[in-house]
């Protein structure tokens, strides 16, 4: 989304089945890069709710949803002009 937005770069986007498996997911994140990259999170929103969590890297944000909200909010869409990064998916550890 760098060409078309002056928040971040990229955006990660994420979906989990439950609220503690959406916590857990970015809480995961966070601690992966903290621990692999020494990297922290500039900000993070919506972690006790576990509906919509945002991890804001400054150059990525996270996104780790449940489904229906999601669906509900359509990031894909409202930045589909973006080009999509292909992940390559790895086993964590």
């Amino acid at each position: 989304v760098k060409e078309l937005s002056s928040l971040t770069d990229y955006l990660l986007l994420v979906s989990g089945r439950s609220d503690r498996q959406v916590q857990a997911i970015a809480e995961n994140i966070k601690l992966e890069l903290k621990n692999r990259e020494k990297i922290l999170p500039l900000a993070i929103e919506g972690m006790s709710q576990g509906r919509w969590v945002l991890l804001d890297y400054g150059g990525v944000m996270v996104h780790v949803f449940q489904q229906s909200v999601r669906e509900f909010y359509d990031l894909e869409g409202l930045w589909s002009e973006a080009p999509e990064v292909p992940l390559e998916r790895t086993d964590a550890g």
